[in-house]
């Protein structure tokens, strides 16, 4: 994996858990809405809206260098539209992010999965 490919997981790690409290928080804003007088809807409505194109632009920027699979591209979208899968969505992108560096630290010492 090069480095612009690590850079692109990395930035969508980074939105993805932001992005999933945001969606979170929308919710109960929506709640709070129609069973007090507080209303906070609005404000976290754009704050949302803003995190969840930011996430849509880097899931394709992440999609396009990573060259992913349509099933994993599809799986990673779908976590950004389901109120907790950004935090899904960043544990596997750690994960995958972590064998990646294995795997590079593994061919550099010549090592050759049998």
């Amino acid at each position: 994996m090069d480095i612009k490919t690590a850079s692109a997981l990395r930035r969508l790690r980074l939105v993805s858990g932001p992005e999933a409290i945001s969606f979170l928080l929308l919710l109960v804003c929506s709640v709070l809405k129609r069973t007090t007088e507080f209303n906070a809807v609005p404000v976290m409505g754009a704050v949302h809206g803003f995190l969840f194109v930011l996430y849509v632009i880097l899931w394709a920027d992440a999609w396009n260098r990573a060259k992913w699979s349509l099933g994993t591209a599809a799986f990673y979208f779908l976590m950004s539209v389901l109120p907790t899968g950004g935090f899904f969505a960043e544990r596997r992108l750690k994960r995958e992010a972590e064998d990646a560096v294995i795997a590079s630290r593994a061919r550099k010492e010549g090592v050759v999965n049998a």
